[in-house]
């Protein structure tokens, strides 16, 4: 007989550290083992570091990683942070992020969202996320097998 597991959520709040990002990647690749989804580990971990990455480097306030369960066997990645304007690629479905230069040493993570998630996106992030501050969630989903 197969077991259901009930749907679970974990928020971390994260100050404006440089080491904040590396704290998250090692929050969330516990989680997962925790919760029997290390095949998703690679792919959530790459997620999760380039929306991560993103807050600390063009915020300066705090920011937050929220990880849950999805149905039947997938896992929903979230990052908020206090600034409420979206990268590109984040907006409509005709939102593309530009191409990189080829000597470029940034410009090329969000296209890996939009390539290893099975859906992104972004929203207002919940208020016991952002509290007053307002700002954006950058959200990406991954599924054990994956949707492609």
């Amino acid at each position: 007989m197969a077991t259901v597991s009930p749907p679970w959520s974990y928020t971390l709040q994260l100050p404006h550290d440089p080491r904040a990002p590396g704290i998250a990647r090692v929050t969330l690749r516990t989680v997962l083992a925790a919760h029997g989804l290390t095949e998703l580990t690679s792919t959530a971990e790459l997620l999760a570091s380039e929306f991560l990455t993103n807050a600390h480097l063009h915020t300066k306030g705090p920011y937050g990683l929220r990880l849950s369960s999805t149905e039947p066997n997938g896992l929903y990645v979230a990052v908020w942070d206090s600034d409420p304007r979206l990268p590109p690629g984040f907006g409509d479905a005709t939102d593309v992020p530009p191409e990189a230069a080829a000597d470029a040493e940034n410009g090329r993570g969000l296209h890996l969202v939009r390539a290893c998630a099975d859906a992104w996106g972004a929203s207002a992030p919940p208020t016991e996320l952002a509290g007053s501050e307002g700002g954006k969630l950058l959200w990406a989903e991954c599924q054990r097998g994956g949707l492609r």
